[in-house]
């Protein structure tokens, strides 16, 4: 037990002074292990675990869904999103705000990843709507949040890294995540409706209401999003194929609708593989660093130790879960959500375990509390994501317009943590 809280203040120790994430959980690890068994046992250890996942077929399904989401980045399927998605709701005051949101869940649902929705989605509709006059905070507070759309609604990374982890149902967790995601998605259109309501000028009034010919010819633009999501998700809840078969499927897929639009030549593929090697690169390091800390502390026996603690004491499940929700809040702010997982899982998921809570459930409200994080000030990536892609947009602007989403989000995890149907529902019929 002393030693396991010893690790978790170098870890935090060698993070503060910005040594790589992946590093310190290996070397924490190592040491930590090495003190308690000896030098032998450390080096069979290490060899084994990273042996093991380094050849573990299910791990293939990273990078090759991190492929899908950077073709899909580089090859302007964003764009037509954002475009269909405005020729229908931009006929309401604040509908550009609602399109982008609406833009975000959908790039999300064939992306993964929070930082890529948030950066890609700036470059799209930012500039839109400044043009047409909406308020700095709105704008940017809009797309920091509809960011964090792309960690939850399925594929994504983070369940898929999860899942992996903990031995929980992927096609389980996928499925879990589409009607949080939806709620997310109405939650931060209520967000917009009444920031617009209650500061009007922070929204232009309506101007233009495109005939039905025009917002139809844009829906029809977007049917390469439908087409690979059905694709993939698809071939996943219809048995066709597992969820590393969907990933190598759907890569192929983008890469083919990719190839038949204008403006995606070799100088775009190369610059996808080069990305996409290096996050996939980067998660696996971070994968590997964890799983060695893992093997430390369940040679240290902390987890047994909070169980039993735990158990003996007064306080109920639901308040453990309201904990293990505040924590995640706050280092959400300062850890990047996959490495946050990796570091946090191996003491609070036991737990969870030992309380009799479902693994999908609490992946589901892992994912929630860590998008809420990303936009959490001060140090919520999603705003630094923005603020950097913006250019001049100063950061206090963006924290006072994130407030109302912040809120909402609140909102989304209390029912999730308190409501556990929403999410294992739609698993339950389908698997």
């Amino acid at each position: 037990m002393a030693a396991a809280l010893l690790s978790f203040v170098a870890l935090f120790a060698m993070i503060a002074i910005r040594v790589p994430i992946a590093v310190a959980l290996m070397a924490t690890g190592v040491a930590g292990y090495w003190a308690l068994v000896g030098l032998k046992p450390m080096l069979g250890m290490v060899s084994i675990t990273v042996w093991d996942f380094s050849f573990s077929y299910t791990l293939s399904a990273i990078p090759l869904f991190v492929l899908m989401g950077n073709i899909v980045a580089r090859s302007g399927i964003a764009e037509d999103l954002f475009g269909a998605a405005e020729l229908w709701l931009a006929r309401f005051k604040g509908g550009l705000a609602v399109a982008t949101v609406s833009a975000c869940a959908g790039f999300g649902a064939i992306c993964g990843s929070s930082a890529a929705t948030a950066a890609t989605m700036s470059r799209v509709a930012l500039p839109s709507m400044r043009r047409r006059g909406y308020d700095d905070g709105l704008s940017a507070a809009t797309v920091a949040a509809g960011g964090t759309l792309g960690i939850l609604i399925p594929p994504s990374i983070l369940l898929l890294t999860y899942g992996i982890f903990t031995q929980t149902h992927i096609g389980k967790l996928f499925a879990a995540g589409i009607i949080p995601g939806l709620i997310g998605v109405a939650g931060y259109i209520v967000a917009i409706r009444w920031v617009t309501w209650r500061t009007p000028g922070s929204a232009p009034d309506i101007t233009d209401r495109p005939d039905i010919g025009t917002r139809l010819r844009g829906l029809f633009r977007i049917w390469p999003v439908l087409a690979l999501f059905v694709l993939v998700m698809g071939g996943i809840y219809g048995g066709f194929m597992t969820s590393t078969e969907a990933s190598g499927i759907g890569a192929a897929g983008a890469l083919v609708l990719a190839a038949a639009r204008k403006g995606f030549g070799w100088r775009k593929f190369r610059l996808v593989l080069w990305e996409s090697g290096i996050l996939s690169a980067t998660i696996f390091a971070i994968i590997l660093g964890a799983a060695v800390y893992t093997e430390f502390l369940n040679q240290s026996g902390i987890h047994t130790t909070l169980i039993s603690a735990i158990t003996g004491s007064s306080i109920p499940g639901w308040g453990v879960i309201l904990i293990i929700i505040g924590i995640y809040i706050v280092l959400g702010c300062v850890l990047e959500s996959v490495a946050l997982v990796l570091l946090t899982i191996p003491l609070f998921f036991p737990v969870v375990m030992a309380l009799g809570y479902d693994p999908v459930w609490f992946g589901i409200l892992l994912v929630l509390v860590t998008e809420l994080g990303l936009i959490t000030p001060p140090i919520g990536l999603n705003l630094f994501i923005i603020q950097a892609a913006a250019g001049n947009i100063r950061l206090g602007t963006i924290i006072r317009g994130i407030v109302p989403f912040i809120v909402l989000d609140v909102i989304r995890v209390l029912i999730i943590a308190f409501i556990p149907a929403l999410s294992l529902w739609l698993p339950g019929i389908l698997f």
